[in-house]
């Protein structure tokens, strides 16, 4: 437990242009008073009206540092996006720090979070078969152990703590995904699970081929391919702020999987698992209510692909229909 109420590791906050949830999760970063702050900031796009004001808002809003302190900051003048501003704010934290938290402005933590990683991040240091620390257990409620956490091969980045060690192998280019892919790596993770390989092959191919304007997936494909593990609290220590008009991706309203989803506080000392392996049963809870890798939800996929081929190739017959008559 950090003492003093006070964490102890580094924080890294990812920022762009939401005051009103920038506000909200930094003022949790200031009752958790870490000894280091590092805070990265996407620069606004210029066809965006407005958001050049938003970014500064945010910025004044990260700078109101009133604790003792360390404060790094990368602001970007230009926008990088998605896919290069977060990957590159966080590789900017290592080349500084060992290891540490990551929040990014839309997602709140409860002050057991910041306890937490702090523990375990000690406590896993040198441990190759962990990858990373998730403060976000999506099927909180639906899973019981006596233990105070779990150990999944799902990668949750709402709040989450890794090491250099790991992240120091992340390529947002996934260029050894290709061979991993064809050489059994999904089969290897799924265990046999229905469906898994399906979807996860679609969702990779999308990002190593630049058609989705992210960082996670290359993150979830470097965890894998290094065999590492994911560590979820019991309880789920935080609450995703960004969904609606106003986020990247999240645009829609909060799925169901999210309705009942609750924060709990944990307890210490954290009961630790006696062995370091993957729990098949929340793995399966994480696939099926959230990814919906379970029958009905493969049977979906397979719908939906022969509906979009039926409509390619009549698109196709049409055209070729129109180009030879005369």
């Amino acid at each position: 437990m950090p003492e003093n109420g006070k964490v102890r590791s580094s924080v890294l906050f990812l920022v762009f242009n939401r005051p009103e949830t920038t506000r909200q999760v930094f003022n949790t970063i200031r009752a958790a008073r870490p000894p280091k702050l590092y805070v990265a900031a996407d620069g606004p796009r210029q066809s965006r009206c407005g958001e050049a004001q938003l970014c500064s808002e945010v910025r004044d809003i990260v700078g109101a540092v009133d604790w003792p302190c360390e404060v790094n900051t990368l602001f970007r003048t230009n926008n990088l996006g998605c896919k290069e501003g977060v990957s590159g704010g966080i590789a900017w934290f290592f080349t500084h720090e060992s290891e540490g938290i990551i929040l990014e402005d839309d997602v709140l933590p409860i002050p057991t979070f910041f306890d937490f990683c702090d523990e375990l991040l000690e406590r896993y240091r040198n441990d190759d078969r962990v990858a990373m620390i998730s403060g976000s257990n999506l099927v909180s409620g639906h899973a019981s152990a006596s233990e105070s956490y779990f150990f999944t091969n799902y990668c949750n980045i709402w709040g989450w703590a890794t090491w250099r060690r790991v992240w120091e192998h992340y390529d947002v280019t996934m260029k050894e995904w290709p061979r991993w892919r064809d050489n059994g790596g999904l089969a290897r993770v799924s265990n046999g699970k229905l469906g898994f390989e399906s979807y996860w092959r679609g969702v990779l191919d999308a990002a190593h081929g630049g058609k989705i304007d992210t960082w996670d997936y290359q993150w979830t494909f470097n965890c894998w391919r290094l065999g590492g593990l994911t560590i979820l609290p019991k309880y789920n220590q935080t609450r995703n702020l960004g969904f609606g008009a106003g986020a990247t991706h999240t645009t829609t309203e909060a799925p169901k999987f999210l309705e009942s989803l609750r924060t709990e506080q944990l307890m210490f000392p954290l009961v630790h698992p006696e062995i370091v392996q993957r729990d098949s049963n929340v793995d399966e809870l994480i696939g099926s209510r959230v990814f919906s890798i379970n029958l009905i939800g493969t049977l979906k996929r397979r719908m939906l692909s022969i509906s979009i081929f039926r409509r390619a190739f009549s698109s196709i017959r049409a055209s070729f229909g129109h180009t030879t008559r005369k």
